[in-house]
């Protein structure tokens, strides 16, 4: 009973849910010790500046956001490599351009509405700036949801995942250039490509542990990341298409699963249930914001969450097929799509990120923040509108009725 319940947990993410509560819970009760806890340095370094770039230690907060959290990134790119590869549910290539235009429809419908509320409001001149906050999805909690309600095999899982990634990218890359913190320095990519070159030629040599991937190539492209300014969460991404991996057979239906042993899906088999850990971690360590902050951006981002991303990426989608001559993968009908688009109005990882950016510490900062971690409420939207739409059958592997 014990050893059931304990898997149930770690395969359904169900210890984020949890460090997110107690996050919340710990912050508001105890906020002094809570923010001891999440800044305190694992272990300190000497001062280390490159070009703008200080780095003086580990913080328990940076290492989750910045080091571990790649692992699940990493998982999460896994997914949608073997989606795009030879019988994968995104093989073609008008099937995996639909949910990457998809993405940029959910990050204009939230940027419209939050933008047309503020100046409706009058409050165009002081709130302006938090535009992009809603533009995120969250890949993590959006991932839980479409899992939950399509299963593992079903082709909407690994389209939310592109459009949540490609969300994700476009996000960071309006932080490079609407929010700097510093100034980017794209020349540091060229690590990234070094770990790519090596994680190639470690496959051309026929290695196979993928702990040669990681400390090598992984460790290059993600100090890449961290040095030319843009987050290194994502990091380990270029790497994941150097491991080895066995090809899906053509023929095959996308949801078959092979018994291989390659490269890829022994890392894949490593990190799943560490990086549970992880994401409850995570959780805990970013959910901590005062209940009592909410106010106009609160409301704003929150709106513009829940209602700009399902309409984006519905209208998007209706654009991409009927004008652009572009698909959608089998078995994802309007419906499944509106449901995507709901799962895809949590904003919570990159949409906090970006609040504490586009404003500074203070009275609006937090409510802006309280309106990204309101939109867990999205799933909640999720689980309802595929109900009501007879979209998917938890535990029954995501066959729609």
């Amino acid at each position: 009973m014990f050893r059931r319940a304990t898997l149930f947990v770690l395969d359904n993410s169900i210890l984020l849910i949890l460090g997110a509560g107690l996050g919340l819970l710990w912050a508001n009760l105890a906020p002094m010790s809570y923010r001891w806890l999440s800044d305190v340095n694992l272990f300190a370094v000497p001062t280390i500046s490159v070009q703008g770039f200080a780095w003086r230690g580990f913080s328990l907060h940076y290492a989750v956001n910045h080091v571990f959290m790649a692992f699940f990134f990493a998982l999460a790119g896994k997914e949608v490599w073997e989606a795009l590869l030879p019988g994968g549910a995104l093989r073609e290539r008008r099937l995996a351009a639909t949910p990457i235009l998809c993405a940029l429809g959910g990050m204009a419908g939230p940027a419209v509405i939050y933008l047309g509320l503020a100046a409706l409001t009058g409050q165009w001149a002081s709130l302006r700036q938090g535009w992009a906050i809603p533009c995120a999805t969250d890949i993590a909690f959006s991932y839980l949801i479409a899992r939950w309600i399509f299963g593992k095999t079903h082709p909407a899982v690994p389209f939310l995942l592109l459009l949540a990634i490609a969300d994700d990218a476009f996000g960071l890359l309006i932080l490079a250039l609407f929010y700097p913190v510093h100034a980017v320095q794209p020349l540091w990519f060229l690590l990234s490509a070094l770990g790519v070159g090596m994680g190639l030629l470690l496959r051309r040599s026929g290695v196979s542990n993928f702990w040669w991937y990681l400390t090598g190539p992984g460790a290059l492209s993600w100090m890449g990341f961290v040095l030319s300014g843009i987050h290194p969460a994502l990091g380990l991404l270029p790497i994941i298409p150097t491991m080895p991996h066995a090809p899906i057979p053509e023929k095959a239906p996308h949801w078959e699963v092979s018994r291989r042993l390659d490269t890829l899906d022994r890392f894949e088999a490593f990190w799943k249930r560490p990086v549970e850990g992880i994401l409850g971690l995570f959780g805990f360590l970013n959910a901590g914001v005062a209940l009592g902050a909410a106010s106009s951006p609160t409301w704003f981002i929150l709106i513009a969450l829940l209602a700009g991303k399902p309409l984006g990426i519905c209208l998007t989608s209706l654009s991409c097929t009927r004008i652009l001559g572009l698909r959608l993968p089998d078995g994802i009908r309007f419906r499944e799509l509106f449901v995507i688009g709901c799962a895809a109005g949590i904003g919570f990882t990159v949409a906090l990120f970006i609040a504490s950016v586009a404003f500074p510490e203070g009275a609006v900062q937090d409510a802006a923040k309280m309106g990204a971690l309101a939109s867990f409420s999205a799933s909640g939207i999720t689980l309802l509108a595929a109900k009501v739409l007879r979209v998917g059958i938890p535990g029954a592997g995501g066959k729609a009725n």
